[in-house]
């Protein structure tokens, strides 16, 4: 049980992030002091959404340079946290170089900071944003999973550096987050592994997440002959934030927890959106078939190889989100309030247009 002193600051590095601007909205929210860990405290521009949330809450926000390739980046940051929430990672999938742009940061990103926390005399819990992708790497790897359903105590054993490298780097990264935490007894660690993350992005124009990506070619055009029936998990980045804020605060919280509120798959997703945004705006009707993927896929996108659309299109994904239900309290979010809310930030911020 680990009990941390609300009157103490919180460390959230990659504070820009996406889901850790929800989460330091949170933390504002609630009173708390946030040590934000960016990697350049003078880029206003980047910063300027946390500012306008910390004027109008009771917190206090304090920038810290950090890099996530440098040792001993998060030492003064860290500087009296009970509490850290490693947010911090790239979240890209189309890379040159997957070991320089993926993996290095993730694995050694998280060293540093785990590092930085058993340097410290004060951190008592460690919350890492992993991934279900440290579980599985396609869904057809639901299949193999025991009773066909990923839970907490499954691990990716099929990504590697020339295949699904994001994956790869998020169970590197997730992997060595333990065996640090198993040699030491100061700090104790929870890991929340989202599935993949839609919902309002706070910062929409600044944010190269792949959620953004995805959405954004919902609404362009470019799925207007039809969407891949690929089946993944879908999470909104609200309730992200609130598994995290919750097991951080939550004492008897331990272990693994699986953060997805929907088992879906793209075209499902796109489809939510029709009611309120078909008349104006060429979203996908039906389902890309197969076969036609198998052709064009790889022509139109490198990710999209054979073997990659043959493991996941028109596979059901399913994944058990009990735990965090019942140890945490999540509540989730209907997927057509997220895919709404998600949609109408990029037609605010004019990423998207009318036909």
């Amino acid at each position: 049980m680990t009990k941390i002193n609300e009157t103490k600051p919180v460390l959230v590095t990659g504070a820009t992030g996406y889901v850790a601007g929800w989460l330091v909205k949170k933390l504002l929210d609630n009173g708390y002091t946030v040590h934000a860990a960016v990697r350049n405290p003078n880029n206003k521009e980047k910063l300027q959404h946390l500012d306008a949330i910390a004027e109008k809450s009771e917190g206090t926000i304090k920038y810290y340079k950090s890099d996530l390739l440098e040792e001993g980046s998060y030492d003064e940051a860290i500087k009296d946290c009970e509490l850290v929430f490693h947010t911090a990672s790239p979240f890209v999938t189309d890379v040159k170089n997957p070991q320089k742009d993926l993996i290095d940061p993730a694995v050694l990103g998280t060293q540093n900071v785990l590092d930085a926390a058993n340097k410290s005399m004060s951190v008592k819990r460690v919350v890492l944003t992993s991934s279900c992708a440290a579980i599985y790497t396609d869904a057809i790897d639901c299949r193999n999973a025991p009773n066909g359903v990923l839970t907490e105590e499954v691990w990716n054993t099929t990504a590697s550096l020339d295949y699904q490298p994001y994956a790869f780097s998020k169970t590197l990264a997730e992997k060595k987050a333990w065996e640090m935490a198993e040699k030491q007894n100061q700090w104790d660690l929870i890991v929340i592994n989202p599935s993949f993350v839609m919902g309002p992005a706070l910062n929409p124009k600044s944010n190269t997440s792949e959620s953004i990506n995805i959405l954004t070619q919902m609404g362009d055009g470019t799925f207007k002959m039809g969407a891949p029936k690929m089946g993944i998990g879908m999470v909104d980045v609200r309730d992200v934030a609130e598994a995290h804020f919750s097991a951080g605060f939550t004492p008897s919280a331990k272990g693994r927890f699986i953060t997805s509120a929907h088992n879906t798959n793209i075209l499902e997703m796109a489809l939510t959106l029709k009611y309120k945004y078909g008349k104006d705006y060429p979203l996908p009707k039906r389902a890309l078939p197969k076969w036609l993927l198998m052709i064009v896929g790889p022509m139109a996108n490198k990710l999209f190889s054979k073997k990659f659309i043959r493991n996941n299109v028109n596979i059901e994904w399913k994944a058990d989100n009990s735990k965090i239900k019942k140890e945490l309290g999540i509540q989730f979010r209907p997927m057509q309030k997220t895919m709404e809310d998600s949609f109408q930030v990029l037609i605010d911020s004019q990423i998207i247009k009318k036909k």
